[in-house]
């Protein structure tokens, strides 16, 4: 990025109004700090726009669909609009069905429900483990992590061009790596499916929150991504992209909204007839309050321009990278090089310390919010670091004593919220922390990183 671009993103884009930016949290070594979130690729901090959608609604909650109140007629009302914005948000087909879900992880594992009998999957073990695993009940083939897109796209028409060309098949693909940040050649990957006879599916759980999506220019037959990394913390996500494998497959969950007639049997059983609609797989009492949120997060970003939010997060990285490559004990991980386009997401590890260790530094004298651990993307990172297959790990929750060799690395993530002083005291932070040490002794307590009291 350039000067005159760096220097437009700081200025022209100011970050979004996020809850929790004034937040003070203790530090052991004493006094408080205003807490940096930099984790945000787990959970981002809710838009205070959406915070406010809310709290305005809130007093007018009522059941969804199914009442005949005042209350309840809002209340539908607003859950179908939001349906209806999320699916502009997306940009999705005029057919395509939009579910409300509760996160990617239920999106993905709803899709797999509906896989039509004898249905090939084909997966890259650097997906995150809500893409990586929901397939387990079809065939099933894993690709090796390739280590440029090119060898990402060359890799997936290898695998299809050897399955049977007769049977159903679906790609799943990420859009944004948990992991590395690096984004993937999502239209050349679907594009290449397309030309074996197979469909995707797009894990845009870290790509929604900082780049558009259109399921029409990247020709994705379906995209899946949860509210709370899109800042709209309330328990709710999204599957969206062709009805007919959702229409031919029995609901995700059996119940009320997602039959359409139920009647008894003369032998004592029962015929249900289920709706074709998205309320198909929508059973329950849906989560109006997180659709709304979702939708209300959708609203802010279009509103705030993603030329110039991208723009913004894109001086944010170049500002984190340079910092961490001024550090020779730093390795930050990437399978396609340092010059690959990435949103903010950065992992890395430092020579001479458990990771679990510095990340409890990092909070404790610095008040650093970060994630250390695998990721729920264990073949990934194993990849990464050149380990073992087989070694044994827990996502999010190293094992190893301060000091000692363990299988986890540091992820610091930011977007549409993050000021710049957040990652100005990360990257001082690490600086210090690396060449000073750490100011305070920590053990381990089930598992984490802790102060010792």
């Amino acid at each position: 990025m350039s000067v005159s671009t760096a220097a437009a993103a700081r200025t022209v884009c100011a970050p979004l109004p996020v809850l929790g930016r004034d937040v003070t949290v203790p530090l052991v070594t004493g006094g408080e700090v205003t807490y940096a979130a930099l984790d945000y690729a787990a959970s981002a901090p809710a838009l205070r726009r959406v915070w406010d959608d809310v709290a305005a609604y809130a007093p007018y909650y009522g059941s969804v669909h199914r009442g005949a109140g005042y209350l309840s007629q809002l209340s539908t009302d607003l859950f179908e609009n939001a349906r209806r914005t999320v699916t502009e948000f997306l940009d999705c087909r005029p057919d395509d069905q939009l579910v409300f879900t509760r996160s990617t992880t239920d999106s993905l594992n709803l899709l797999a429900r509906a896989l039509p009998a004898g249905c090939q999957v084909f997966v890259f073990e650097t997906e995150h483990h809500a893409s990586l695993l929901p397939w387990q009940d079809a065939r099933v083939t894993y690709l090796n992590a390739p280590r440029t897109p090119r060898q990402a796209v060359e890799t997936l028409e290898r695998a299809l061009a050897d399955r049977d060309p007769h049977g159903p098949a679906l790609v799943c693909v990420t859009g944004a790596s948990n992991v590395t940040g690096e984004l993937w050649p999502v239209r050349e990957l679907a594009a290449a499916a397309h030309a074996h006879g197979a469909r995707i599916v797009l894990d845009a759980a870290q790509l929604a929150p900082h780049h558009p999506v259109s399921v029409q220019e990247l020709g994705v037959d379906w995209v899946a991504f949860s509210g709370h990394k899109l800042y709209a913390p309330f328990g709710a996500g999204v599957l969206a992209g062709r009805a007919d494998w959702l229409v031919a497959a029995d609901p995700y969950l059996a119940g009320g909204g997602a039959s359409r007639k139920v009647t008894r049997r003369e032998d004592g059983g029962v015929d249900v007839e289920w709706h074709e609609s998205a309320a198909r797989h929508e059973a329950g009492s849906p989560n109006v309050i997180g659709a709304y949120s979702i939708a209300s997060a959708c609203k802010a970003l279009t509103e705030a321009g993603f030329d110039s939010l991208v723009a913004r997060e894109e001086y944010l990285i170049s500002k984190v990278r340079a910092g961490l490559a001024e550090v020779p004990q730093v390795k930050v991980l990437s399978l396609f090089g340092d010059d690959a386009p990435r949103v903010g997401v950065i992992s890395f590890v430092v020579e001479g310390w458990n990771s679990s260790h510095f990340a409890a530094a990092l909070s404790a004298e610095y008040g650093i919010g970060v994630r250390d651990g695998l990721f729920c993307a264990h073949p990934l990172v194993r990849t990464l670091l050149g380990s073992d297959p087989q070694t044994q790990g827990e996502c999010g929750a190293p094992d190893a004593a301060p000091g000692e060799k363990s299988l986890n690395a540091i992820r610091v993530s930011f977007g549409a919220g993050t000021p710049d002083e957040h990652v100005e005291r990360f990257v001082n932070a690490v600086r210090e922390l690396v060449s000073e040490g750490a100011r305070w002794q920590y053990r381990t307590e089930d598992g984490r990183c802790v102060p010792a009291v």
